[in-house]
């Protein structure tokens, strides 16, 4: 299965939070799917930092490189074909963030990997 972390789910895993799923730790575990995650991740999660919000042990890139080592999640670009599909999405959601994850979800045919019920109003595969 080809997954698209939420911002959280990325966060949490890297944590080693217990808010994430069992279900998604046997995942990572198995090493039988694709992990992604969007540079609109990366850059929801700079801002956080920035505004006081969220601490990290190390710096965005760091974290995001380690990652791409360590637990082979690649980075998934925003092109013109996702900024496209928003306009196509209905306006259920207001984050921007969680609005270009949903239309990379769609255009990438990916399953996105969330606790977010927002996400369920849209046509988009959601697992948890």
């Amino acid at each position: 299965m080809r997954l698209l972390l939420d911002t959280h789910a990325f966060l949490w895993l890297n944590d080693d939070n217990p808010k994430l799923s069992q279900k998604i730790r046997g995942f990572c575990l198995s090493g039988e799917h694709s992990f992604y995650l969007s540079i609109a991740s990366a850059w929801e999660i700079q801002i956080k930092v920035q505004l006081g919000k969220l601490s990290l042990a190390v710096p965005i890139e760091e974290l995001v490189t380690k990652n791409q080592q360590e637990n082979n999640i690649e980075l998934l670009p925003i092109g013109l074909t996702h900024i496209s599909q928003l306009e196509k999405l209905p306006p259920h959601h207001k984050d921007p963030f969680d609005r270009i994850i949903i239309a990379q979800a769609i255009i990438e045919d990916l399953v996105i990997v969330s606790i977010d019920s927002a996400f369920a109003d849209y046509a988009v595969p959601v697992i948890w």
